[in-house]
C-alpha cells in the first residue's frame, strides 16, 4: 500500500526534482561561460532565456504545491526542447547556422560525452516530463 503522505506530496516532489533539474542547467551554464569562459552563441541564448525563468517558477510551485503550474511551464520547456534538439542537430550535420558570431554548429566543450545543447535537450524533456507527471492527478496511469 502506497503511503498517503507520498499520494498528496507527489505533485510537490515532481516539482521540486523540475526545479532542481532547472537549477542545475542554469548553474551549468553560468559556470561555463563565466567559470570557463565560453561564449553562448545565440541559440544557447535563446535556450538560456528559456530555462533561467523555470528555476523560480517551478521553485514557487513546488513549495506553494500547484501543479497548474504547467501553464506557465510548458510553454518554456516545450520551445526550449526544440531549440536545443535543433541546435543539437546542427552540431551533429555539422550545418552552419548563420546567426552570431559564434557559430552554433562549434562544439566547444562536452561533458560525459554530450555537447552543451544535449545537455540542455536532456534538462527540458526532464523539467518537461515532471512538470507533466505533477499536473496529473494522484490515480491516474500512465
Amino acid at each position: 500500500m502506497v503511503d498517503s503522505r507520498f499520494v498528496s506530496d507527489r505533485p510537490r516532489l515532481l516539482l521540486a526534482a523540475a526545479t532542481a533539474v532547472a537549477a542545475v542547467a542554469t548553474a551549468g551554464s553560468l559556470y561555463l561561460s563565466l567559470g570557463l569562459g565560453l561564449t553562448p552563441c545565440r541559440l544557447c541564448w535563446y535556450q538560456r532565456i528559456l530555462m533561467y525563468p523555470l528555476v523560480v517558477i517551478l521553485g514557487v510551485a513546488a513549495i506553494e504545491r500547484r501543479p497548474g503550474v504547467i501553464r506557465t511551464a510548458l510553454p518554456l520547456a516545450v520551445p526550449g526542447a526544440a531549440i536545443a534538439a535543433y541546435h543539437s542537430w546542427l552540431q551533429v550535420s555539422q550545418t552552419t547556422c548563420g546567426i552570431g558570431a559564434i557559430s552554433c554548429a562549434q562544439i566547444q566543450y562536452r561533458v560525459l560525452g554530450l555537447t552543451v545543447p544535449n545537455l540542455s535537450l536532456v534538462a527540458f524533456v526532464l523539467v518537461t516530463g515532471l512538470v507533466a507527471a505533477a499536473a496529473r492527478p494522484s490515480g491516474s496511469q500512465f
